[in-house]
């Protein structure tokens, strides 16, 4: 459908007072590997970022690469194995991982930014240690015995301390980071950490005005399948607790609910899939999926 320059000139207008609403603010964007194996989305995503620092605010992208990752290990043939819905970080693994998210994917999502007529940055949380993490365990329950037991993930980690020096630097100098989600450990290893929790304990560490978690689905729904597009923490911990929200959708929320708690003003998840999500969230009255207040 063509769009008249009267009807352009009426969606800017009707934008503006959403850019004025987040003037110089901090909005940190994890962006999934799913919709990144698409040139077209991820090149139309790179503009939107682009145009979101160009109207005075202060983008920060974390990537993930699940896909991308799997496709590298199959290539050298590496196994990938799985323990309480987890990948298992072994050492062959995580030379991969790392080489595939501080690498590859982490250039091409740069370029591709610069190519928009940004001037992207891309880094790790190793740099600078600005991300310190500490080993994952996660308990499951033995579905033959009923009995807990410790599951070791390897190289997994979870964000311990976040140091925003080297990001204070870079944001407000018309510099977009791209951030991998791979952490120094505290004794000078390497861990692995989930895309979206690295997100939030960025978000967190900056207060972000916005943290945005683009998915594989609309939001969060109800029992009858309707999109939910505003909840608070309590409200979130109660659909938790009532089984509403289930399997994955359960460490997003969490990640959204643990980000409120550290200083971000609001979280959304949203699907990544539908064009121009980010724009549609922040600069429109309707939004672009589940919001998510203290």
């Amino acid at each position: 459908m063509d769009v008249t320059p009267f009807q352009q000139a009426r969606i800017l207008a009707e934008a503006l007072p959403y850019m004025q609403r987040y003037d110089e603010a901090i909005v940190v964007v994890k962006y999934g590997g799913h919709a990144m194996g698409q040139e077209d989305m991820a090149r139309e995503f790179a503009r939107d970022i682009v145009l979101l620092e160009q109207t005075a605010i202060n983008p920060v992208v974390v990537h993930g690469g699940g896909p991308q990752i799997e496709a590298m290990l199959k290539r050298v043939g590496v196994k990938s194995q799985y323990a309480a819905g987890l990948r298992v970080t072994d050492e062959p693994t995580l030379e991969i991982v790392e080489m595939v998210l501080a690498g590859s994917i982490n250039k091409q999502m740069v370029g591709y930014i610069n190519e928009a007529g940004g001037k992207a940055i891309g880094l790790c949380g190793k740099d600078g240690n600005m991300v310190v993490a500490r080993k994952l365990t996660r308990t499951v329950i033995d579905p033959g015995s009923e009995i807990e037991k410790i599951v070791d993930l390897g190289f997994v980690g979870e964000p311990e301390k976040v140091d925003t020096m080297v990001l204070d630097q870079v944001l407000g100098r018309n510099l977009i980071p791209v951030l991998a989600p791979v952490a120094a450990g505290s004794n000078g290893g390497t861990y692995n950490v989930n895309a979206d929790t690295f997100a939030g304990a960025i978000a967190g560490a900056l207060k972000a005005k916005r943290l945005l978690l683009l998915t594989d689905v609309a939001g969060v729904f109800d029992k009858s399948k309707k999109l939910i597009k505003e909840l608070t923490a309590d409200e979130a911990r109660r659909l938790i607790a009532d089984g509403t929200i289930s399997g994955g959708m359960i460490p997003k929320v969490e990640t959204c609910i643990d980000a409120l708690e550290r200083g971000v003003e609001a979280v959304v998840i949203l699907d990544g899939k539908v064009p121009h999500a980010v724009l549609l969230e922040l600069f429109t009255e309707l939004g672009a999926g589940t919001l998510f207040r203290r």
